[in-house]
């Protein structure tokens, strides 16, 4: 069986990290599965490509201010940047002929690059299915935004089934974005999606491995910051080396990738002030976290999901420009006891090692305590069941997996 998996990227790497956890669970559940894995992730193949799972490299993307899809790299007009794109997925569709497309998060794709793709899969007989996080962002805005294009309408035509990764105890998709009944008989709650065990996106690194082990040696308890792909966490870094002078603790910064050559040189210089160890990228660095004593990060679906997976006490700082989600998100695991909540407006260097102090005396029994009894971390394997279900023509399932 054959299966596409799209993310547009525009924004860090969470879009292709949760496609890989899914291409990871899929092939682990089914020998026979193959899976073609478009994105426009530089450093796909570091962060972990399972076995009978190949890539397609898409041109990169970047959303600009006025929140048009841009070449971040060709410097050609958005037109043209999309129609590549658009006729690179379209012949993914005709000549890979998947069972299954699966779609995270864009409907039609970046600027709907991804129309074309799904009317050759139609025509093909194959199946699609729409992946969305556990919150896109406040009702009002993607009510909003759904319908000045259309969105619900397509989204019936083109989809068979709607995966949300998440809760609807936490956050209902189907009652905030005020899903049609016809699109709610075709969604399921899957839960959150973390990367299985037994899949190579969960392997450790061996060159991650050695330069961590190096920077958590010491005797003091390690206090890791990370800003995901890195493009806009410069201030959640910033603020966490002014906090590393001085303190019982040892910091690790973790840029991320994608981060701005100019702000890595300044985070850089402040690390080495602090004398904080400070690396650009470690992949597959959620598999380290089991290494740390205290996780200070922004609101990020994966990074979150993996945290709360082994228990890891946390400091989040979440977005809340241009979107909202990240906010969202963190009260509601702080809510139900998960972890801490500074909003950036509120972040200053005596506020996070306060902070940082409390999350060093929680213990994580008492974190993986709350986090049974709240969350379902099986997401990965859910959703594939219900994509493998679907590609062989089996009848959904009426009830969601998640009460």
């Amino acid at each position: 069986m054959r299966f596409l998996f799209y993310s547009h990227d525009g924004l860090g790497l969470g879009h292709t990290r949760r496609n890989l956890a899914l291409a990871s669970a899929l092939t682990h559940l089914s020998s026979e599965a193959r899976v073609l894995l478009a994105t426009g992730v530089d450093e796909i193949h570091d962060l972990g490509v399972p076995d009978n799972v190949d890539t397609l490299k898409l041109p990169r993307l970047y959303k600009g201010p006025s929140g048009d899809y841009l070449a971040r790299r060709l410097g050609i007009p958005p037109s043209d940047i999309r129609l590549l794109r658009s006729k690179l997925l379209e012949a993914a569709v005709e000549s890979f002929r998947p069972s299954v497309l699966v779609v995270d998060k864009h409907p039609v794709g970046a600027a709907g690059e991804l129309r074309a793709a799904l009317k050759a899969l139609r025509q093909q007989g194959g199946r699609a299915v729409l992946g969305l996080r556990d919150v896109l962002d406040e009702g009002e805005t993607v009510v909003k935004e759904w319908a000045e294009h259309d969105l619900l309408r397509q989204i019936a035509t083109f989809y068979d089934l709607v995966l949300i990764y998440g809760h609807p105890w936490f956050f209902d998709v189907t009652r905030e974005y005020k899903l049609t009944q016809q699109i709610i008989e075709r969604s399921r709650f899957c839960g959150y999606v973390v990367a299985p065990e037994n899949g190579v996106a969960h392997q450790f690194s061996d060159s991650s491995m050695k330069l961590f082990n190096n920077s958590t040696a010491s005797s003091r308890p390690t206090v890791l910051a990370t800003a995901g792909g890195g493009e806009d966490g410069f201030f959640v870094l910033e603020m966490f080396l002014r906090a590393c002078r001085d303190v019982p603790w040892r910091g690790v910064a973790v840029a991320g990738p994608m981060i701005p050559r100019h702000e890595f040189k300044t985070l850089q210089r402040m690390a080495a002030d602090a004398n904080t160890d400070f690396y650009r990228f470690v992949p597959r660095l959620s598999n380290l976290f089991c290494s740390i004593d205290t996780l200070v990060c922004m609101g990020g679906y994966n990074t979150l999901a993996e945290a709360m997976a082994q228990g890891v006490p946390t400091v989040c700082v979440p977005r809340v420009w241009p979107r909202r989600e990240q906010l969202i998100r963190a009260n509601g695991f702080a809510s139900a006891g998960l972890l801490t909540v500074i909003h950036p407006d509120e972040l200053n260097v005596g506020t996070l090692q306060e902070q940082i102090a409390v999350a060093l005396k929680t213990s994580r029994s008492e974190i993986v305590q709350k986090v049974t009894s709240t969350l379902h971390l099986n997401g990965a394997e859910q959703a594939a069941s219900y994509i493998l279900g679907l590609a062989a023509g089996k009848q959904l399932r009426e009830e969601a997996l998640v009460p």
